[in-house]
């Protein structure tokens, strides 16, 4: 009898064993929707600020080594992130109030100008004065009515612009935001950093790979795309403003983010202004806007570019334009910075599993990887 008692309770065992694992299996899977649901909430929270956040990210990037410079004198967390706080504000602000509000006085008086012309009818004058334009604008408005089209557009640019430079309470929300998640970036680096790597389930190896190419990837973006945009875009609208043509801070503004993104770069701006000079008789203007085009903006792309970037983003061009233009779409201006960024992510990560897939490498020898080494690399501080 005690033989069968026995036997009985071995059986009764495993099932015992059984439930205990069903109800820890459904309580791991509770915890997993659970913070799901939790990151999910937490995401769409932090969506309507994830510009100000990639934009503060990325000035946090790029000023970390003036931030440094001051927190070594200083020896002050919040009175030296505080410092360079104001001083990347007031260097970023300036130029941007400059520009903003030259780009409305132009956009709002080229709107009313050519509302007024296509109203009085000069317009049609001044074209017909020339047989080749008026060829050209004659098979266009048999395929379109140019008319109706010209003063639909003038009407919403010039609205829109106005609305857009009168100011809006959102865009200064941004603003404030970005300064202020900049100064936490700037006086938490460390601890932040360090958070991360606690949640990260990767070695030190691989997390200081993984933060090297996301430090290198908003340095080629900002010291990169935007600085050589941003040249080639001053300029051609100086030399829109040498050659007389209307709006050079506009389409110079114009030309600086059409170069951002590959492919297209900021000839779609200057050559129908070349192509326009030809057409009216100007041939030593076209000539020169040409020849300013492609020599002096086209290869600051080839020569200024390697020098502030050199080998930091090593991608090609296709995935970094689908990236770029894919950003912009999904996040806006701040997609300049997200979009790269979230490629070079991905592809980390994916490099990051195809070595532990070749090496055999399982989650357990990770984490005993990363107590037998608890050193810190510094090349990812620079966050």
């Amino acid at each position: 009898m005690r033989v069968s008692s026995s036997n009985a309770d071995e059986s009764r065992q495993p099932k015992a064993n059984s439930g205990w694992v069903s109800r820890e299996r459904a309580l791991v899977v509770t915890l997993a929707l659970a913070t799901a649901l939790a990151f999910y909430v937490c995401y769409r929270l932090a969506y309507p600020f994830l510009p100000a956040l990639a934009w503060a990210l990325a000035l946090a990037v790029v000023a970390h080594p003036f931030h440094e410079w001051i927190e070594r004198r200083l020896r002050h967390p919040n009175l030296a992130a505080g410092l360079a706080v104001i001083v990347v504000a007031v260097v970023l602000i300036a130029p941007a109030v400059f520009v903003v509000r030259h780009m409305a006085e132009e956009a709002a008086t080229r709107a009313e100008t050519i509302k007024t012309e296509i109203d009085k009818g000069t317009w049609r004058a001044r074209i017909e004065g020339d047989s080749r334009i008026a060829s050209v604008v004659k098979f266009v408005e048999r395929q379109v009515n140019l008319k109706r089209e010209i003063q639909e557009l003038s009407s919403k640019v010039g609205d829109r612009l106005s609305s857009l430079v009168s100011g809006s309470i959102w865009a200064l929300a941004q603003l404030f935001i970005t300064l202020f998640a900049l100064f936490f970036f700037f006086r938490d680096r460390r601890a932040v950093l360090r958070a991360l790597r606690s949640l990260v389930p990767l070695s030190d190896s691989e997390t200081d790979e993984v933060f090297a190419r996301v430090s290198d990837t908003v340095y080629a973006t900002v010291y990169g795309t935007l600085t050589v945009a941003m040249v080639q875009g001053a300029l051609g609208g100086l030399m829109f403003w040498w050659l007389g043509l209307p709006g050079p801070v506009l389409w110079g503004t114009v030309m600086a983010i059409v170069a951002t993104v590959p492919v297209l770069g900021a000839f779609i701006v200057w050559l129908p202004a070349a192509g326009y000079f030809a057409l009216s008789g100007s041939w030593g203007k076209a000539v020169i806007l040409t020849a300013w085009g492609t020599i002096v903006i086209g290869l600051i792309d080839n020569l200024l570019y390697p020098v502030l970037v050199g080998n930091k983003l090593r991608l090609h061009t296709l995935p970094i334009f689908i990236a770029l233009v894919g950003g912009i779409a999904l996040f806006g201006t701040s997609g300049l910075i997200l979009g790269p960024l979230a490629l070079v992510l991905t592809l980390a990560l994916v490099d990051v599993w195809r070595r532990r897939t070749a090496g055999g490498q399982t989650a357990e020898t990770v984490q005993l990887h990363r107590h037998e080494n608890p050193k810190r690399s510094k090349q990812s501080e620079r966050i």
